[in-house]
């Protein structure tokens, strides 16, 4: 049987959804059958034999679309395996360290920690000004070595290739 994952993700800019196409391509490279959906569209989890969910991380917290998807899903996703990323440090240097501890929301942790989810990534996510409402881009004013795509392939490539052995061997990352 051919396994089916699922690859959901919530996004604002667009940074995210690159990272989760990214984990995507490596998964499907490595011979697994692979849907890369919004969050909110991703449907149910049922149908897949492991997730991989991840969201854009804004003020310490995560998009809705994932939190919902998350909480609605709880039961599917604790009966299958589940790595979660968030995406967000802006910056040079190790995305863990940028983030300061907000890289997972701790409110969601307890929900993590009942679907027994096999990892949590934190990767660095990218800024395009144009993109951005005026509040944003005045933001970055003040900071405008945070402008930039600081998302490192490498590392989010190494980590999904990390999920698709865990699949063909059956055992977790």
């Amino acid at each position: 049987m051919e396994t089916r994952v699922l690859v959901a993700y919530a996004t604002k800019y667009g940074a995210t959804a690159g990272i989760a196409e990214k984990i995507g391509q490596v998964l499907q490279e490595a011979g697994l059958a692979v849907d890369v959906k919004p969050a909110g569209q991703a449907g149910d989890p049922a149908a897949y034999q492991a997730v991989v969910l991840g969201s854009a991380v804004y003020m310490g917290r995560w998009r809705k679309e994932a939190v919902n998807f998350m909480k609605t899903n709880e039961k599917a996703l604790a009966a299958r395996p589940v790595w979660l990323f968030s995406s967000g440090p802006l910056g040079k240097g190790d995305a863990a360290e940028l983030a300061a501890g907000w890289g997972f929301p701790k409110g969601l942790q307890p929900i993590a920690d009942r679907i027994k989810v096999r990892d949590i990534a934190i990767f660095h996510g990218a800024v395009d000004l144009p993109k951005l409402n005026p509040l944003e881009r005045l933001g970055f004013k003040s900071d405008p070595s945070a402008v930039g795509d600081f998302r490192a392939w490498d590392a989010i490539g190494a980590w999904a290739a990390g999920i698709a052995a865990a699949l063909h061997e059956g055992q977790p990352a």
